[in-house]
C-alpha cells in the first residue's frame, strides 16, 4: 500500500460534518506524517468525539481558555495538548467557535514502521501506536503543531483507504470522569491494534 497522495487527502468540509460523524468515518482512513523525508503512519483503528459545553468531559465545555483555544478554530485545525509527558492528537470539528474534535486515539502502524520503534525504542508493532500517547511519540507530534491546520500544513495528511472497510463499533470513551455513558468512542471491531480492553470488541481481535 502507498502512502496517501496529495490529491486523495480529504477535504476540509469532511471536518465540517457533526463531530460524531467525524470520528466514525475517520476510521479506516489514511494518517501519515512527513518526518525527515518519509512518511510514517497507518490506519485509524480508534477515535473518540469530544463536543461542546454540553459534554462534560470536553475540555471546551467551560469555554475559550489559552489552553483550549484551538478547539474553537476552523474545522481541520489541529489541537495538540501535553498528557502524561507526551501529546494527544485531536482535530477541531463543525463550525468555528463550536469547541469540538476528534482525537484519534490509535492507528495500525504501516508507513515508517522501524524508524517509529526506534523513536519509541520499542520492538513491538501492536504497541506502537495504540493509545494517543504512544500515537504522538511515534509520529514525533508535539504542541508545536498545536493550532496548525491541515489545509495549510503538508506534514499530515488523511486521505481514504481503498483496501479495507472497517466493522465499526461504538463504546464509551476512556479515562474520563464526566458524561462516561455516552457511546462516543469508535473502534474498527476486531482489529488487532485497537487500545482498551478486548472486550470491547464484538468480534475477537486477530493478528495483523
Amino acid at each position: 500500500m502507498k502512502p496517501p497522495q496529495k490529491t486523495d487527502v480529504l477535504p476540509i468540509q469532511f471536518y465540517e460534518q457533526p463531530t460524531e460523524v467525524v470520528a466514525r468515518e475517520l476510521i479506516g482512513k489514511t494518517l501519515v506524517r512527513r518526518h525527515q523525508n518519509r512518511w510514517l503512519g497507518g490506519l485509524v483503528v480508534e477515535t473518540e468525539a469530544y463536543l461542546g459545553e454540553n459534554d462534560l468531559a470536553s475540555h471546551s465545555h467551560r469555554g475559550i481558555t489559552n489552553a483550549n483555544a484551538a478547539m474553537f478554530e476552523a474545522a481541520g485545525t489541529l489541537y495538540v495538548y501535553p498528557i502524561h509527558a507526551h501529546c494527544c492528537f485531536n482535530i477541531v470539528t463543525e463550525k468555528a467557535g463550536t469547541g469540538c474534535a476528534v482525537l484519534v486515539r490509535a492507528v495500525e502502524p504501516i508507513w515508517g514502521i522501524s524508524e517509529m520503534m526506534a523513536r519509541r525504542q520499542i520492538d513491538d508493532s501492536r504497541n506502537l501506536m495504540r493509545g494517543p500517547g504512544r500515537l504522538c511519540q511515534a509520529l514525533d507530534i508535539n504542541r508545536s503543531h498545536n493550532h496548525q491546520t491541515l489545509q495549510k500544513n503538508g506534514t499530515f495528511r488523511i486521505a481514504a483507504s481503498h483496501d479495507d472497510r472497517p466493522t465499526i463499533t461504538a463504546t464509551k470513551r476512556i479515562g474520563i470522569s464526566r458524561d462516561k455513558e455516552r457511546l462516543l468512542r469508535f473502534i474498527w471491531d476486531g482489529n488487532w491494534f485497537v487500545s482498551g480492553r478486548s472486550g470491547d470488541h464484538l468480534k475477537k481481535p486477530l493478528r495483523r
